[in-house]
C-alpha cells in the first residue's frame, strides 16, 4: 500500500490514534471524581456516574443505587457547568478522532495528505486537544 505520509507522519498518525483513543475512553469513564456518601464508594465524571443516591419516595429516605450508568437526560447532568464541560469535552474528543483516522487512512492511502492537508489537521488537532484539557475555556 502506498502512503502519502513520511516516516514522521506515520508516526503522528499512530500517536495521534493512540491520544484520541485515550481522550475518549477517559471521557466515557466515570472515574473523574471519587469519594463516599453514605458510607459507600461513589464516583463520577461528566458523562457517566457510579454509586449515586436517589430519593425513595415511598420510604421518604435516601437509598444508594450502586450501580454505573449515564445519567437519565442532559438536565439530570448536575450543573450547566458539567453541562459545558460534557459538550466541550465531547467536542474535543470527537476533533481528535476525526483527525486520528484521517491520518491513519493517510498511512494506506497515496495522495490522501498533503503539506496543507497535514497543517489543518495539526490546528484541527490542536483544537481537539485544548477543548480536550480544559484550557481552551481560559478556565
Amino acid at each position: 500500500m502506498a502512503s502519502s505520509l513520511t516516516c514522521a507522519g506515520i508516526v503522528w498518525a499512530f500517536l495521534s490514534f493512540l491520544c484520541a483513543a485515550a481522550s475518549c475512553v477517559g471521557f466515557f469513564m466515570p472515574y473523574w471524581l471519587l469519594g463516599s456518601q453514605l458510607e459507600k464508594s461513589v464516583s463520577f465524571g461528566t458523562f457517566r456516574r457510579c454509586s449515586y443516591p436517589v430519593r425513595d419516595e415511598s420510604r421518604q429516605t435516601t437509598v444508594m443505587v450502586e450501580q454505573c450508568g449515564r445519567y437519565a437526560s442532559f438536565q439530570a447532568i448536575p450543573s450547566p457547568e458539567w453541562r459545558i464541560c460534557t459538550v466541550v469535552t465531547g467536542l474535543g474528543c470527537g476533533l481528535l478522532l476525526l483527525v486520528a483516522l484521517t491520518a491513519l487512512m493517510g498511512c494506506c492511502v497515496s495522495e490522501l495528505i498533503s503539506r496543507t492537508v497535514g497543517r489543518v489537521a495539526g490546528g484541527i488537532q490542536f483544537l481537539g486537544g485544548k477543548c480536550s484539557c480544559g484550557k481552551g475555556t481560559g478556565t
